[in-house]
């Protein structure tokens, strides 16, 4: 079944926070097997200021971040794991690729679909586009652990 999540229902899932929270809304999830997911991107968001001066654009490595965070969001609601006690860690990108910029006022879409799930290991690819036009892609690695051992 898909589900929809808001920003405040992200926020009860991942750890992270402006200005390093990039993801805005999650519009589908079938668990176990993927997510899609946006993040509207404003003007006003911190890198711009230094990346570039006069001609704004987001930098690659986010948007990578972006993707892995729906990931994270994509396996903590999958399995049901309670984000109190799990941290998601990203071990490993693969294939990274950047098709052209993204910059104020594009809503970047991020779809990621699992490639291989085995126990706390969660292999993932995934697509960030703009109107429809892929804009980036990559293969995520990551592991859920807890987060006192």
């Amino acid at each position: 079944m898909s589900e929809v999540l808001d920003i405040g229902a992200i926020q009860n899932l991942l750890p992270h926070r402006y200005p390093f929270l990039l993801v805005d809304r999650v519009t589908e999830i079938i668990k176990g097997q993927k997510i899609t997911a946006y993040k509207n991107v404003t003007v006003n968001e911190p890198f711009f200021n230094g990346h570039f001066p006069g001609h704004p654009v987001m930098p690659g490595v986010l948007i990578l971040e972006a993707l892995a965070q729906a990931s994270g969001i994509l396996a903590y609601k999958s399995e049901g794991m309670n984000p109190a006690e799990t941290v998601t860690y990203l071990m490993s990108i693969d294939g990274a690729k950047f098709r052209r910029p993204v910059v104020p006022g594009d809503r970047l879409t991020l779809e990621v679909e699992v490639l291989r799930h085995k126990g706390d290991v969660w292999k993932t690819k995934g697509t960030a586009s703009v109107d429809g036009q892929k804009v980036a892609e990559g293969e995520f690695l990551a592991t859920v652990v807890a987060k006192h051992a």
